[in-house]
């Protein structure tokens, strides 16, 4: 694969939490974004005119799975195929605990060993459950951070509305980190569509 100005981990969150609607509504609106106009444009406006990204799943300890491998987006054609892969991606782990710091780990291992060479690394982490199994996230925040990584997340507060500040204490770092946030699922897919748009940009935290 050629370089890229971003290579682009989303980080799903696919635990018992996510319901099956909350799940389609969540995968639907990373496929809408990546069909919408202005995130074909923001992909197309950096010096090489192309990112890479690969969707991850993830759950309890040990579930964690790419669902829509390594992909190369230079354009609005790339965009729209990657969204269909997203839009019909299966959910690859089964439902269970929400281990955040696995699937932190898990998306920082895939960074590492993206086939692209990038000017940034970004990791996209949304859910809407706090960690409650296995590694915590903080240290292995700290871990990307340390390896030149950005982690950014989006809280979905349909069940805990507390759940920006975790994310803001444990997840997010890196050079222009943020977290941002949607009362449900009903409203993900403009959040996310902002929240890529940010990630594209380069975008300091306001």
């Amino acid at each position: 694969m050629e370089k890229v100005d971003l290579a682009l981990c989303l980080a799903v969150d696919a635990s018992s939490s996510v319901d099956y609607d909350e799940f389609g509504l969540m995968l639907g609106g990373y496929a809408a974004a990546f069909r919408d106009e202005s995130i074909a444009a923001a992909i197309a406006a950096g010096p090489r005119g192309a990112v890479a990204a690969v969707l991850l799943m993830w759950s309890g300890r040990g579930a964690q799975a790419v669902a829509v491998p390594w992909a190369r987006l230079d354009g609005a054609a790339a965009a729209a195929a990657f969204a269909e892969a997203v839009g019909n991606a299966p959910r690859v782990v089964a439902p269970g605990a929400t281990a955040l710091g696995e699937g932190m780990a898990a998306g920082l291992a895939l960074l590492a060993a993206c086939p692209a060479e990038a000017t940034r690394l970004v990791m996209d982490v949304s859910g809407d459950g706090r960690h409650n199994q296995g590694r915590p996230p903080g240290p292995v925040r700290d871990i990307g951070v340390g390896a030149g990584v950005t982690i950014n997340a989006l809280a979905v507060l349909n069940e805990e509305p507390d759940l920006l500040d975790h994310y803001r204490d444990e997840v997010i770092g890196g050079p222009g980190a943020f977290a941002i946030h949607t009362p449900d699922y009903a409203a993900i897919a403009e959040a996310i569509r902002e929240k890529l748009l940010r990630e594209l940009a380069g975008a300091p935290v306001v």
